[in-house]
């Protein structure tokens, strides 16, 4: 039988036991996953579709909550339109404010310390709102939540890797598509001729340089002010467009000719879109993957600039395919 030792047990052993040390941390990494399996698999949760389904037929109605980040929060709804095909139940929806924020190692974030506040929440709801698989979506207070979305953060999972977009499905073994657009708006077609851009602090591939994007004309910039003024040090013809909620956000990068950005909020609304798209990957942390046509990513500067002159010009695009 398994059993953990104490901190002066396990320096000693790795001193003077180097092959018992890794035999007894693999065996500690291994009790935690099935710490993990055994939580989220408990017969009272909802985690199996021969669960959902027939706690649907009993109740009518599947009561989901989620913390975010507001970008997991999209990454989300793959799964939930799934759960809505495959129970046909009233999908009510309902985001937990003020969960902390661990940084990781950067030191700044839209949010500060809380990876969503009431200010984030609403404008998260104004997109999400018209969504045809949500019938109702608001804040969570006291209602009852028959599955909490947060259970990936609970430790078992890799977060650092794979498909942010599956965390969920993990968790309620419901498999999303994740090839078709799950996100609909109206497109802003004043936006057509835009290449629309976001880059975030966090997740960026230092061994780029946007500096070539100056040939280019019609540059729009949609995330933060301070992101703003950084990116404008090197493509000083962007132009800012402060949104006022999420919904303006999507039908912008909906309307335009096509979006670039890294692994970041921005991103996630042109992922559920499906729109012509650019991922801007992180040596770090890879754990957003463009699925479905007109997505790309990259990790190198050569990359990048022939993505972005292939997609400026729709019939070399279309020569190249």
């Amino acid at each position: 039988m398994f059993k953990k030792r104490n901190l002066v047990s396990r320096l000693w052993l790795k001193h003077t036991d180097k092959i018992r040390y890794k035999q007894y941390k693999w065996e500690l990494r291994n009790q935690k996953q099935l710490a993990f399996a055994n939580f989220i698999t408990d017969a009272e949760k909802l985690t199996s579709p021969a669960k959902i389904i027939n706690f649907a037929k009993q109740n009518g109605k599947i009561r989901l909550s989620h913390s975010g980040n507001a970008g997991d929060v999209i990454y989300a709804l793959p799964t939930i339109e799934a759960i809505r095909k495959l129970t046909g139940a009233r999908i009510e929806l309902y985001l937990r404010l003020g969960q902390p924020l661990i940084l990781s190692g950067y030191n700044t974030h839209p949010l500060g310390n809380v990876m969503l506040n009431e200010k984030m929440a609403e404008m998260l709801i104004k997109l999400l709102r018209p969504q045809r698989y949500i019938d109702h979506i608001d804040i969570h207070t006291d209602q009852t939540i028959d599955i909490d979305l947060d259970y990936f953060r609970a430790g078992g999972i890799p977060l650092d890797k794979g498909n942010i977009a599956r965390w969920c499905s993990y968790l309620t073994g419901v498999n999303p598509v994740l090839w078709k657009p799950w996100l609909e708006v109206e497109p802003d077609r004043s936006y057509e001729n835009s290449i629309v851009m976001a880059r975030s602090e966090r997740y960026r591939n230092y061994t780029i340089n946007y500096k070539f994007m100056n040939q280019y004309a019609d540059i729009v910039f949609i995330g933060v002010e301070s992101e703003y003024k950084d990116i404008k040090k090197t493509i000083p013809n962007i132009r800012w467009v402060q949104v006022d909620d999420f919904m303006q956000m999507a039908e912008i990068i909906a309307g335009c000719k096509f979006f670039i950005g890294n692994q970041s909020f921005p991103y996630s609304i042109a992922e559920g879109l499906k729109v012509p798209r650019i991922l801007e990957t992180s040596f770090e942390v890879i754990n957003v993957v463009p699925e479905g046509n007109d997505g790309f990513d990259f990790f190198f500067q050569e990359h990048l600039e022939s993505l972005v002159s292939t997609l400026n010009n729709p019939k070399q695009q279309e020569k190249t395919i």
